[in-house]
């Protein structure tokens, strides 16, 4: 059994099965924080204008589904070899496989406010081998939902990750 094999039977038992991680409540100094990261300065300034007159504040549109984790992170030596975290690696732990973004759509629904409780909601949603000119590859298909407590969809994300074989070892001559 290959390594791709063992992605794929780890995937397929994983298909359906949600996840959720409390995200906590996000804080209109988050989502100036994100605007800054993508140099949206006007929306900054409505931010802070209107957090000073005491109106409710929206996240930027795209503030959930950029974030890619509520946690502070790992430490560097706990980042797999191709650079993310075990918790964006799904059913690929302990495996020699290299992983990469196959793409991504997202649904915005509704902002979530200052002051809203936010839950994502992850599923492993399909499993593929194929094979392609470099050879063979599993491509997982991802959902996350963010969701409010009252459990209405604010943003949901469809992405594709590109699962190969770990990069051969360099022969030197």
């Amino acid at each position: 059994m290959s390594v791709l094999d063992d992605v794929l039977s780890r995937a397929r038992g994983l298909i359906g099965r949600w996840e959720d991680e409390d995200c906590g409540t996000v804080t209109v100094k988050e989502f100036c924080r994100y605007a800054a990261a993508v140099d949206d300065v006007g929306y900054l300034r409505r931010a802070r204008a209107r957090e000073a007159a005491g109106e409710p504040v929206e996240a930027p549109p795209l503030f959930l589904a950029a974030t890619m984790s509520w946690e502070d992170g790992p430490a560097e030596e706990e980042l797999r070899p191709d650079g993310l975290a075990v918790r964006e690696s799904p059913c690929t732990q302990g495996l020699p496989v290299r992983q990469v973004h196959g793409g991504q759509a997202v649904r915005l629904t509704r902002a979530p406010l200052a002051g809203t409780r936010v839950t994502a909601s992850r599923a492993v949603t399909s499993a593929e081998r194929k094979h392609g000119r470099s050879g063979d590859f599993v491509l997982l298909g991802l959902t996350t939902r963010f969701t409010s407590p009252d459990g209405n969809e604010l943003t949901a994300v469809d992405e594709t990750i590109v699962v190969l074989d770990a990069l051969p070892k360099k022969v030197t001559a």
